[in-house]
């Protein structure tokens, strides 16, 4: 029977779920390391806490204690002075952020936002615990 040819075994091709799981995989690492750049809070302080919030965690913001200390990237500092040092808006936008301790007086709250504003902020926004979650 020349010229008959013996049939082809068929070739097996290679599973891409090992692939797969490689990119799945680094993709874990790259968000576990990505969550744990964000600078953490100061421990003593509890966030008020708010139904409706809808803030992400800001890059840039200044921390109430209950007593009324204000923290800026971990020094205690006057909320002039961390309004003196953030950057310029676009146009008349000047939004600065408030992280404050849910045991703070709330004419205390007052007042450092009156602050804030009377040193050029347009806008003052509170960070709720509700927002920092999200």
């Amino acid at each position: 029977m020349a010229g008959r040819l013996a049939p082809a075994t068929p070739r097996n091709r290679a599973e891409p779920t090992i692939a797969l799981i490689n990119v799945v995989f680094l993709m874990l690492v790259f968000f576990l390391v990505a969550g744990q750049i964000a600078r953490p809070t100061d421990r003593d302080m509890r966030l008020v806490e708010a139904d409706l919030a809808s803030a992400r965690v800001p890059d840039d913001a200044l921390l109430i204690r209950a007593d009324g200390t204000t923290l800026w990237r971990g020094e205690e500092t006057a909320p002039e002075d961390f309004a003196a040092a953030q950057p310029p808006g676009t146009g008349d936008d000047r939004v600065m952020r408030l992280l404050p301790d849910r045991d703070l007086p709330a004419r205390d709250l007052i007042a450092i936002a009156g602050a804030l504003r009377a040193a050029g902020a347009t806008e003052v926004r509170l960070i709720t615990e509700r927002g920092l979650s999200e």
